[in-house]
């Protein structure tokens, strides 16, 4: 396949410049690569609003009758994890109201279940594997295409040539040589590819910033970028646990699969440990014991859902409250709400609370006046991105990923229009181009602050480089 073009040197002096040239043909570049992610993102990000709003990211809502008397919540437990064979109780969700039922998620050998259970009787209504969940099907595809790893690392580099698709566009539709900002701003009503231009244009305009804010807050979700460089340096750091016995395991294992059920800031940081007190007394001498003052010496047993649960409304959790049970002998319970998640519309009341599962003792309270710069910018940042805070966001984040969509299709559209046939057509430098210091120096911004995005650069370089002078050069000086 050539990229010989046909097409004569437009007689605008704009497109004839050697960096408009230059800007044009690396903007063709990354849109090669982007636009067939870029419409996968803003399909699967419909979806999942949709996920979001009628549904939710536990999946439908299931509704009951409001009863005065519920079972405890130990027994709905225990109902839901005898409805998957080998189940164990890992997550309580309880519901925002009353008509609703509990939600628990119950892991066994063949992934985590959902299931929903009647507080009145007990009665399971529902139960489903999480990886089935509608919003959780699209959001898999949003962040690694299916591919694991891998396929974080493609929208990896996708979302950092976004950036360079936003630049690079952005050059091109800046007003110059007497072109107002007005008239960059109005589109003009032109016909046959004129008429695409126009709007392609605008549209990408009039969105460069939401567009450069959900590129870069999807960005610090991926493997290399987000988890090595970004979350490393805004973890919430484990010094400021209070001198804590921390565990081995990190915030992260509380993740069900690819949902992120805890706050990105703490996902990094370690878990608390819970500590067997019951023979404590037995152990110590008098004058110890009066050291011991105020420590609650629940025996082991006393601790339960139920009182955990009574906990979270006693210290003004309200609405939907997620309750992680303990991983393993010295593992705590965990409540928490944050928008994350969906629990709340509210990223500055996001909270996570570990309790010791022997004591019932309050051993951390993480909320998001402790988080860092970089924390709060980030909760704030993904409840926007997912459309969590509230019918407004839903609203603006649909429009957005249909302008994404127009954006997309009409750049294929354009380049389709104006290809000659059985051509690929790419924008042809000037007779002679060397590449001017400022695409040069943007080159290696981009591969400094984003590694994978910078190989593939260094490889669409090499390649343009290698490829014959006469396709690649138009006639224009």
């Amino acid at each position: 396949m050539t990229t010989v073009s046909t097409e004569a040197a437009p007689a605008d002096s704009r497109v004839s410049s050697r960096l408009y040239r230059a800007v044009w043909r690396w903007h063709f570049y990354a849109g090669l690569f982007v636009v067939p992610f870029f419409i996968i993102l803003a399909c699967t990000g419909m979806i999942m609003l949709y996920g979001n709003s009628v549904q939710t990211m536990l999946g439908p809502r299931h509704f009951v009758a409001p009863t005065a008397t519920p079972a405890s919540l130990v027994a709905q437990a225990d109902a839901a994890a005898a409805a998957i064979p080998g189940g164990t109780v890992s997550m309580y969700v309880q519901p925002s109201t009353l008509d609703q039922a509990s939600l628990f998620i119950v892991t066994a050998a063949d992934g985590a279940h959902i299931v929903a259970v009647n507080p009145a009787d007990t009665a399971v209504i529902a139960d489903y594997r999480q990886d089935g969940v509608l919003f959780n099907w699209a959001s898999k595809i949003h962040g690694t295409l299916l591919l694991g790893d891998f396929g974080d690392h493609v929208l990896e580099i996708a979302a950092g040539l976004g950036i360079i698709l936003l630049l690079t566009g952005l050059y091109m539709w800046w007003p110059k040589q007497g072109r107002t900002l007005k008239r960059a701003l109005t589109p003009r009503l032109l016909t046959g590819r004129g008429f695409w231009r126009e709007l392609h244009m605008s549209a990408g305009a009039y969105f460069a910033v939401v567009m450069l804010f959900f590129l870069i807050s999807g960005l610090s979700w991926t493997g290399v970028w987000g988890t090595q460089l970004v979350q490393a340096w805004n973890t919430f750091p484990a010094g400021k646990l209070s001198g804590l016995p921390l565990s081995d395991a990190k915030h992260a294992s509380m993740n069900h699969g690819d949902e992120k059920d805890v706050p990105w800031t703490l996902e990094q940081t370690p878990m608390p440990t819970s500590h067997d007190h019951s023979n404590m007394a037995g152990m110590a001498g008098m004058d110890d014991m009066a050291g011991m003052e105020g420590m609650d010496m629940s025996p082991p047993g006393a601790v339960t859902l139920d009182s955990v649960a009574s906990l979270a409304r006693q210290i003004g959790f309200q609405g939907q409250v997620r309750i992680n049970m303990p991983a393993d002998a010295t593992g705590v319970f965990t409540i928490s709400s944050d928008s994350t998640s969906g629990d709340s519309s509210n990223p500055f009341g996001d909270r996570t609370v570990h309790v010791d599962q022997y004591s019932g003792k309050v051993l951390m309270e993480i909320a998001f006046a402790d988080y860092g710069i970089g924390g709060k910018a980030m909760a704030a940042g993904i409840a926007l991105h997912q459309g969590n805070l509230g019918w407004w966001n839903i609203v603006l984040n649909l429009f957005f990923c249909a302008a994404i969509l127009f954006v997309s299709v009409s750049g294929i559209i354009m380049w389709w229009m104006r290809r000659p046939k059985g051509r690929f057509a790419a924008p042809l430098y000037p007779r002679q181009y060397r590449a001017p210091w400022a695409v040069l120096v943007i080159a290696l911004a981009v591969c400094l602050a984003f590694p994978l995005t910078g190989a593939a650069v260094l490889v669409f370089a090499l390649v343009d480089f290698l490829l014959p002078l006469r396709m690649k050069e138009a006639g224009a000086a």
